[in-house]
């Protein structure tokens, strides 16, 4: 019973240390400073010392003086980019009735991913099911399917889904064939013709998939769901900028979605059971993780220009 006692302490420790990055190695000046700590195990702890919990999952004293900040490496981004958030299922809602083409959610994730006006990772496009119905704005994302093509025809593993519902692209293993975004029915996907903006102000970071920052020439990009931001349990970057309330966003394993305007959490499936949620291009088999609700009851009225019009003005 002691020692269950003593396990159960000691996997509590590691999980808030994990929390709040103190968790490995990655903490401590390298592997010296864990040799270090093993002479130290059964140090009395004073102002000169703190407790590290080791890879092997012992507690350890080390000086103080030894500790400094965490420094991701490439290899550790990238590993957890493939693990994802254990135990979630993440999902998007967009209530198309609130749309009204405000943009603040482009405009946050261009911002967050470091693209050109003209890039984007999703968009809101103007939208006429025939002459005789009323015009809407619906933003569209990658739908993060949960059975992605754009995964099946990738020849080297760049793309991938992950046990968290999202789909990330390794830009370390991409080799730019763009077989994936022949392959995505949504068209959720770009290309980088160019040398990305800031590329040299990016020059010296380290490259986090999860944020898919630096861009790099040659390459894709997409919608990833701001997994970065879900790390630090931020609803993300378009969700919380959207002014009308348009985004909920949760995980359909708690059955919970909040809203990024109004910060109220709603049932996902009493959601979707009670304004007729659907998804985009069901026949395809892809499962999408974005539902949509229909334009019904529009908060917003459409501009008073012709479809054309807004064409030209590429608000699609």
């Amino acid at each position: 019973m002691e020692e269950e006692e003593k396990k159960d302490q000691a996997n509590s420790r590691r999980d808030f240390m994990k929390k709040f990055g103190l968790y490995g190695a990655a903490t401590v000046a390298g592997s010296a400073a864990l040799y270090m700590g093993s002479r130290f195990q059964n140090t009395k702890p004073d102002k000169d010392m703190v407790r590290v919990l080791t890879p092997d999952n012992k507690l350890v004293m080390v000086p103080r003086a030894e500790i400094e900040a965490a420094h991701p490496t490439v290899k550790g981004l990238l590993k957890k980019g493939r693990e994802g958030i254990p135990g979630k299922k993440w999902v998007m809602v967009v209530d198309l009735a609130k749309c009204r083409n405000a943009r603040k959610c482009v405009t946050a994730c261009q911002s967050a991913h470091h693209l050109r006006p003209h890039e984007y990772h999703m968009n809101t496009l103007a939208m006429q099911e025939s002459k005789d119905t009323a015009p809407y704005f619906m933003p569209k994302t990658c739908q993060h399917c949960d059975n992605p093509p754009c995964v099946a025809v990738c020849p080297v593993d760049a793309t991938y889904k992950r046990p968290d519902g999202i789909v990330l692209i390794d830009n370390e293993r991409c080799i730019g064939c763009r077989f994936c975004m022949a392959a995505c029915p949504y068209s959720a996907r770009m290309f980088h013709w160019q040398e990305p903006q800031n590329s040299v102000e990016d020059k010296e970071l380290t490259y986090n998939v999860e944020l898919n920052v630096p861009q790099k020439k040659g390459t894709i990009s997409k919608c990833l769901f701001s997994a970065d931001r879900l790390r630090e349990e931020k609803l993300p970057y378009c969700v919380s900028a959207c002014p009308n309330g348009v985004y909920y966003f949760g995980d359909e394993n708690e059955d919970a979605v909040t809203n990024g305007t109004t910060k109220e959490t709603v049932s996902f499936r009493e959601l979707l059971r009670k304004n007729a949620g659907y998804r985009l291009m069901p026949e395809l088999g892809t499962e999408p993780r974005v539902y949509y609700l229909p334009p019904k009851n529009r908060l917003f009225d459409f501009p008073k220009t012709s479809l054309l019009e807004d064409n030209h003005d590429n608000h699609v």
